[in-house]
């Protein structure tokens, strides 16, 4: 019998797939102290669909499953990140899950089936599948946050964020509602080319535009729907903290090129004036509130809100050269949180979670070498050169002001220098106080090695930008 689709483009979601279930299946089989068979599974099951993420690298958008689903260059490059970002994620934090029993099943087969999520997301070519990789994800993730069970915290942090989370998914259903009865479809490109055409009801469809643009916020922790990130950040287990501000980000990013970019384009002077909002808010009030806090994950926690208010303002030019420097500031913002968190913990150990900033006193005594590793994500978060962040940063600014938001960028600017006063406290602490702690830190190899290379990434892309922000133009010139 012939096979109705073509399955070539969903390859690396069918790899997935198998591999969570074939970990899910092995792991009940495998006796405690042999849970590495199942991390190594897990780990190549991420190899293989990251593999087949780029040996179905399309040239041109294929549209396949009804035209549900859709495979382009956009989607085939994020999916590979969000792989690797991944694999290093179980790399970072092994010894971190083993010391507090986290090293199981569960844990592996929850974050795959999240992944699994993403990649439906990134490549979602119809409203409802869309919603439905979201969802994939997003329940995943408030599994994992209350994986330890034990902790009060933590299952608080999950609820909120179930909660919340419920919540924007509505808002995201509604204004799908409003979408489908202004244009009267859910497919993307239909709904492109009604709006184009001017065909759509359009009060119908702004009103449709603001619980969309509302559900997009939620997922990027903009202000003011950013209320879950601290309290999930500081209670969630460090490791999934790890993951929840990661690869989602890039599935995200994808989520609101979908919607605004693949199917309400045609409206980017209504969805303008939101995201200059968002991003406004997201600045002010990250880089403000995170002066305040004092353990380390909630610092973060709003750091991420401050750098997606950054992030938003490269699609305020709504063209390519926009959208290429949001995408080069999403990936390198993930490069930059796989550091930070991968340093946070090796420092933390049994019985111990290293998330005050007091933690981080001394620790150039300890170990010089980390302690630059995280020297290069305080200065790449706070836009200093030559890190990466100083060019992302630059390039989504100068975004703003091709499009005359020169206030916006004055204040983007403002806002740096306050973020700048919390990131190098950090390096205060580290080089010019004495440790509390005079444990040596200790990493298996795999992990120093890659830790490292991680690290340097941050100086390397810096100074040599122009590799990965081309990757990023040419993926989304050959998908819009």
């Amino acid at each position: 019998m012939a096979i109705p689709f073509n399955l070539t483009p969903a390859l690396p979601e069918m790899t997935l797939l198998v591999s969570a279930c074939v970990v899910l299946i092995v792991d009940l089989f495998v006796p405690e102290s042999r849970r590495q068979i199942s991390y190594w599974l897990t780990q190549l099951g991420l190899l293989a669909t990251a593999w087949f993420s780029l040996y179905v690298f399309h040239e041109t958008p294929v549209h396949t499953f009804g035209g549900t689903f859709i495979a382009d260059a956009l989607a085939d490059l994020l999916k590979f990140f969000s792989c690797i970002t991944v694999i290093l994620t179980l790399l970072y934090s092994r010894v971190y899950l083993a010391a507090r029993g986290l090293f199981r099943g569960e844990t592996f087969v929850l974050m795959m089936f999240s992944l699994l999520g993403m990649m439906v997301m990134i490549s979602a070519g119809h409203f409802l599948t869309l919603y439905l990789g979201l969802e994939l994800m997003s329940l995943s993730l408030y599994a994992m946050v209350a994986l330890q069970r034990d902790s009060d915290v933590a299952v608080e942090a999950s609820m909120k964020y179930f909660v919340l989370g419920a919540l924007a998914s509505g808002l995201l259903l509604y204004g799908m509602s409003m979408v489908y009865g202004a244009t009267g479809s859910l497919d993307i490109d239909r709904v492109a080319v009604s709006v184009f055409t001017g065909n759509a009801n359009r009060t119908i469809l702004v009103f449709g535009l603001v619980f969309v643009v509302s559900a997009i916020a939620f997922k990027l922790a903009a202000v003011p729907y950013h209320m879950w990130v601290p309290d999930v950040y500081e209670g969630a287990p460090t490791a999934v903290t790890l993951f929840i501000g990661s690869a989602p980000e890039l599935a995200a990013f994808a989520f609101a090129i979908r919607l605004l970019v693949g199917s309400l384009a045609a409206m980017w002077v209504d969805w303008q004036g939101m995201l200059i909002v968002l991003a406004l808010l997201s600045m002010i009030v990250g880089n403000v509130v995170a002066i305040a806090q004092s353990n380390v994950k909630r610092m973060l926690a709003y750091s991420t809100i401050a750098n997606m208010g950054y992030m938003l303002m490269g699609f305020l030019t709504a063209n390519v050269n926009g959208y290429s420097a949001a995408m080069f500031y999403t990936l390198t913002y993930v490069l930059t949180t796989l550091v930070g968190f991968g340093i946070v913990l090796l420092l933390s150990r049994r019985g111990f979670e290293a998330d005050q900033l007091d933690d981080f006193k001394g620790l150039n005594q300890r170990s010089p070498w980390y302690a630059l590793m995280m020297l290069l994500v305080m200065f790449s978060l706070a836009g200093i050169p030559p890190t990466v962040g100083f060019y992302a940063k630059f390039a989504v600014i100068e975004a703003a002001i091709d499009v005359g938001l020169v206030w916006l960028a004055v204040i983007a600017v403002l806002t740096s220098l306050i973020g700048a006063f919390y990131y190098l406290r950090i390096v205060k602490l580290m080089y010019f106080d004495e440790a509390q702690d005079q444990t040596p830190l200790e990493a298996r190899f795999d992990t120093r090695v890659l830790l490292s290379l991680n690290g340097l990434a941050l100086l390397l892309f810096g100074v040599f930008p122009q590799q990965l922000m081309g990757m990023c133009v040419v993926a989304l010139t050959r998908s819009y």
